[in-house]
């Protein structure tokens, strides 16, 4: 968001920088959601006043297996996958019916649109699903979108819809991220809530688990979802689910909920969706001497200075570069696969037409397929 900017803007001033957004996505978990008798004429209110002020907003919702559950008489969240995805699929038909009648009465539709992780770690796939996101807001309607869990399995998840928020904001380029909960906001020590946040390290010690099964986030996963986004140049908000008039608040420049504010230079789409979107398929573990060329030269990785290799990753998949000492320098596409990576390991870029079958170039990983990570420092 291009009025976001500058970490010497006041409060008020970013506050009030949030008036000029255009594209917004608002997340609302399945414990906000269900709370009070459910909230979706709530949401729906809220989300119409933006879309009628002349924005365009998509929702992620979870809420499809706690509504199947008790549409089924399921005490507890299942553990077996095939009841898991059956409660899925009883509860997202009703989910979208309850959204759908809270919707059309005040002149907005909505339409469906479930996604696996397998759709957005595609980049064609990616794209197209993009395309058609941008045709339903062209439209005027209100997409909502949740992982599909019917059939979901743990390689096609996003690990929760806080994560798959902040990818939709990605995916549909959005200037704002909005995530609906429980609470009045991000807390402190003292049960405050904490206004602004400038880095999400600061306040990461403050971050309780969750108290119950109804849902898999909490506020650990929304503010993990906050880093993503706030790393791809995106303001972040963490507000309560229970106002009625948050999002309305908020957008006029308020002081309501946490705001999380944009950390360092915004990622290029392509490079976020390399560093969070796909999930790596193996690890490539590199010397001190590969780690300062990372990070310091913006260098390409190249054999001499691998160590080892774990994982089956193909040419084109995504792959963490760790240090040593077992932290994560950056992710990238492999260029070679691991059964290559390893008889190239250590060995100068003379000596690759030598060690493998095929030469595909002297880098491992190239630069411009590498995005530096968090926890590489």
């Amino acid at each position: 968001m291009d009025a976001i900017q500058g970490l010497a803007m006041t409060a008020d001033q970013t506050r009030s920088a949030l008036r000029d957004t255009k594209r917004i996505v608002v997340k609302i978990g399945s414990r906000a959601l269900r709370a009070a008798g459910g909230r979706y004429v709530q949401v729906a209110e809220q989300l119409a006043s933006q879309v009628k002020a002349g924005r365009r907003v998509i929702l992620v919702s979870s809420g499809a297996v706690a509504v199947g559950r008790e549409r089924l008489g399921l005490e507890d969240r299942p553990k077996k996958v095939a009841l898991l995805q059956a409660a899925a699929a009883t509860g997202q038909s009703l989910l979208m019916r309850a959204y759908e009648d809270a919707f059309e009465a005040r002149g907005i539709h909505v339409a469906q649109v479930l996604l696996t992780h397998d759709v957005v770690s595609d980049r064609d796939r990616y794209l197209h699903a993009r395309r058609a996101i941008d045709e339903l807001l062209r439209l005027g309607v209100v997409p909502i979108i949740n992982e599909n869990d019917t059939v979901s399995i743990d390689e096609l998840r996003f690990g929760d819809n806080d994560q798959l928020a902040a990818m939709v904001c990605t995916l549909i380029g959005a200037d704002l991220l909005v995530m609906l909960s429980d609470v009045v906001g991000v807390l402190d020590d003292k049960n405050e809530r904490i206004s602004l946040v400038r880095d999400v390290v600061d306040i990461e010690h403050f971050i309780k688990p969750p108290e119950d099964d109804v849902g898999l986030g909490g506020m650990r996963s929304k503010v993990e979802a906050a880093r993503r986004a706030t790393l791809h140049g995106l303001p972040v908000a963490i507000g309560p689910a229970a106002s009625a008039d948050f999002l309305d608040k908020l957008m006029r420049g308020e002081d309501v909920g946490t705001l999380l504010l944009p950390h360092g230079s915004p990622l290029p789409s392509r490079k976020h969706w390399i560093a969070y979107t796909l999930k790596p398929r193996g690890r490539i573990v590199v010397d001190a001497g590969a780690c300062r060329a990372l990070g310091q030269r913006n260098s390409s990785l190249l054999p001499a200075g691998i160590v080892s290799v774990t994982g089956s990753f193909k040419v084109g998949d995504a792959v963490s570069i760790v240090s040593e000492e077992g932290a994560e320098v950056a992710r990238g596409l492999a260029r070679y696969d691991a059964g290559d990576v390893k008889l190239l390991a250590g060995g100068h870029t003379q000596q690759i037409a030598e060690r493998v079958e095929n030469h595909l170039g002297d880098e491992v990983v190239h630069r411009d397929d590498i995005v530096l990570t968090k926890k590489g420092g």
